[in-house]
């Protein structure tokens, strides 16, 4: 599939505790939901072929990649984090009038929603694209036979690893995709709400716009929400040479397995495991 026609859109505050850590819950204080696990909102990275107003947007610059992630070259010193997460591609559903009507999730891989930390309140999507190569999705995407408790998404974990001068750190603390606040049916309705429905005010942005700008685009790849950081995370901002890895494993995989694996550095090792989705980016500047 040609993901420059898909459009790009990510889920945020949807695991406990990594706003905080990021430091973006002030970002999302004046944010309500009726229920207090709910997330805060949804949020684009990527538009297909934007028109009118959008005609200029930085949202109209393809950010994903599967191999880098660049430091902007006019902010030398940005600080950039990994943000490790699920990442699902989804059929969207219209009816006639082009309201969603519902989200059929065909595959899932691991996804790095890489972030500019910026400080205020601004629109979410200001800190998620600023060029190329700077969002991250596996090329080892996975079928999906159930988007539900039953279903093999749901015996999957999620880590993530930053290599710096020849050492691999933890980055991310390693937890089960079932351990997101929303997920499975409640999380594709909450979404498709939000895509009919959320408007343009604080930190959010109106999705609906998006799709009529894209011409109602028929798939999406969604983000669906960053894990909580290690404390080597939480201030491991990243650095040109870094190599940074986002792990997508089925939970019966040891941890020494998955070390063996990234000390390997090898593509043709990572092949041998079909049931891995592995997304390694080198840090790059420019």
């Amino acid at each position: 599939m040609d993901l420059t026609r898909v459009i790009g859109l990510g889920v945020a505050g949807n695991f406990a505790g990594h706003l905080e850590q990021a430091g973006e819950a002030e970002s999302f204080k004046d944010v309500k939901t009726a229920d207090a696990r709910a997330p805060k909102a949804v949020f684009p990275f990527y538009l297909p072929a934007p028109g009118g107003r959008m005609a200029d947007s930085f949202l109209k610059v393809f950010p994903l990649t599967s191999e880098e992630i660049r430091i902007p070259q006019d902010e030398p010193d940005a600080c950039l984090q990994t943000e490790p997460e699920v990442g699902i591609l989804a059929r969207i559903q219209y009816n006639g009038d082009h309201k969603v009507t519902g989200l059929i999730p065909e595959y899932f891989g691991a996804y790095n929603d890489c972030s500019i930390r910026r400080p205020g309140p601004v629109k979410i999507s200001t800190k998620k694209n600023w060029g190329p190569g700077t969002k991250g999705l596996s090329a080892n995407l996975i079928r999906i036979d159930s988007f539900s408790s039953a279903g093999n998404i749901a015996g999957y974990r999620i880590a993530s690893f930053l290599k710096r001068d020849g050492v691999i750190h933890e980055y991310g603390i390693d937890s089960a995709v079932k351990d997101y606040s929303y997920m499975y049916e409640e999380l594709l309705s909450w979404i498709t709400e939000r895509m009919n429905n959320q408007q343009d005010e604080g930190p959010r942005e109106n999705i609906s716009e998006y799709l009529a700008l894209s011409n109602w685009p028929e798939y999406a790849v969604i983000s669906i929400g960053a894990t909580r950081y290690t404390p080597f995370g939480e201030k491991g901002y990243l650095k040109e040479g870094d190599v940074s890895y986002v792990v997508l494993y089925p939970s019966g995989m040891s941890r020494s397995e998955i070390m063996g694996l990234l000390r390997s550095d090898s593509a043709k090792e990572w092949e041998r495991f079909k049931s891995i989705s592995l997304l390694r980016q080198e840090v790059r500047r420019g």
